[in-house]
């Protein structure tokens, strides 16, 4: 969704990590300057001064950010590597949880599976976010596959599931290839289908880039 037509104002930005995809210097420039960016220590170093961020909120794991009237955001554990390669600054990857109006969000950012998943859910979940791609025909480690993601599911118990990270961005070398241009489309189809056999009680709820939901 291009950034224009994102709801104003905002209450905040969350930055998970580093990577380009998580923390693009030109869309951090269309937000505008005042709203609160909520990411990992080494993040104001790393961007603050070139994406003309004016109000960076540095947090670890376990530290809350209240924003907006009666929100607020938890710093989660996550399971990636948040470097911004090849050359640039180091920053912890996380995840968080977003509480406000009675509801319960988990965005992990990217993230594999890790020990401890699991309590993330203790207090209950509206909506999980799961990452169930990336952006290229394999994945590194750090990441969710379609499967995985089920699995994480299952270990978070959320109400609703919605699945993310896939359908947008492919390398240029994989654009002719029609098994490359499936994972355009694909990974959510089969995340809901393990999602069925690994998380039955969740239910999965698959947008397309653009799309909304209510909840």
């Amino acid at each position: 969704m291009p950034v224009p037509e994102l709801p104003a104002p905002l209450d905040a930005v969350l930055v998970s990590h580093l990577h380009y995809d998580h923390a693009d210097v030109p869309t951090l420039r269309r937000i505008h300057a005042a709203v609160p960016v909520i990411g990992p220590h080494g993040l104001r170093r790393a961007l603050a001064a070139t994406a003309g961020l004016e109000d960076v909120r540095e947090v670890r794991v376990g530290e809350r950010v209240d924003v907006g009237v009666d929100a607020g955001v938890t710093a989660v554990p996550a399971r990636h590597d948040g470097r911004r390669r090849p050359l640039g600054a180091h920053a912890d990857a996380l995840g968080f949880v977003i509480e406000g109006d009675g509801a319960r969000i988990y965005f992990p950012g990217d993230t594999d599976l890790f020990d401890g998943m699991e309590r993330i859910g203790d207090g209950g979940l509206d909506v999980a976010l799961l990452p169930v791609w990336g952006w290229g025909p394999s994945l590194g480690p750090g990441h969710l596959d379609p499967e995985r993601a089920a699995r994480a599911a299952a270990l978070l118990r959320p109400r609703v599931v919605v699945p993310i990270h896939w359908g947008t961005l492919l390398p240029v070398t994989s654009t002719g290839r029609a098994s490359h241009q499936r994972l355009l489309v694909d990974p959510p189809q089969e995340f809901a289908r393990h999602c069925a056999r690994l998380a039955p009680d969740v239910e999965v709820r698959i947008l397309q880039p653009g799309e909304e939901t209510e909840v």
